[in-house]
């Protein structure tokens, strides 16, 4: 891949392209999205029998964190990372919406387990984590295989992304979160 291409994002805008050389268990650099780009569109089934949307989100900040497996270890420590930060954030007017590839059910259970009170949203078909760029070839034990790279946007009151965090580690990232959305003011 040699180049700079632009391609429609979802939403509308335009998604700058990129680097050439991209290493091979990225995402292409043509589907990531980066700081300042308009925050691609969506709208999934989440727990509470909630939907989330780009356009329900509009004129508000939000976090958007993309996690590879409910009731997982790691995952169970972000997600109620974000629950314990859920009061300085909303005190800040932000809200969080948690994504993951697994089915509804699924997702449900983890919320009740652990009480999580914000929307985590089913997203099967990866559609929306191929937008976000979170969407990424991955191996364990010697085999690879696409699933999401854990990824957290902070997405500003006019679409866009203000901050973003690839391959996140999962402690201390919600007061990472937190720390920056406070000086997005």
């Amino acid at each position: 891949m040699s180049g700079s291409k632009v391609k429609a994002a979802p939403g509308g805008g335009a998604l700058a392209a990129g680097k050439a050389g991209v290493a091979a268990s990225e995402p292409d650099a043509d589907d990531r999205v980066g700081e300042g780009d308009p925050a691609p569109d969506f709208s999934l089934p989440a727990s509470g029998g909630r939907t989330v949307s780009l356009g329900e989100m509009k004129g508000k900040p939000f976090v958007l964190y993309f996690y590879p497996k409910a009731d997982t270890p790691g995952c169970t420590k972000e997600a109620c990372a974000f629950q314990e930060a859920l009061p300085q954030l909303g005190h800040i007017g932000l809200d969080v919406i948690g994504v993951s590839p697994d089915k509804i059910k699924p997702i449900e259970k983890f919320a009740e387990k652990f009480k999580l009170t914000f929307p985590l949203a089913s997203d099967e078909s990866h559609a929306v984590a191929e937008a976000y760029g979170t969407w990424a070839e991955k191996s364990m034990y010697g085999k690879t295989y696409m699933g999401i790279e854990r990824t957290t946007f902070l997405i500003d009151k006019t679409g866009k992304i203000a901050k973003a965090w690839r391959k996140v580690s999962v402690t201390g990232h919600a007061a990472e979160v937190l720390k920056a959305a406070q000086a997005l003011g």
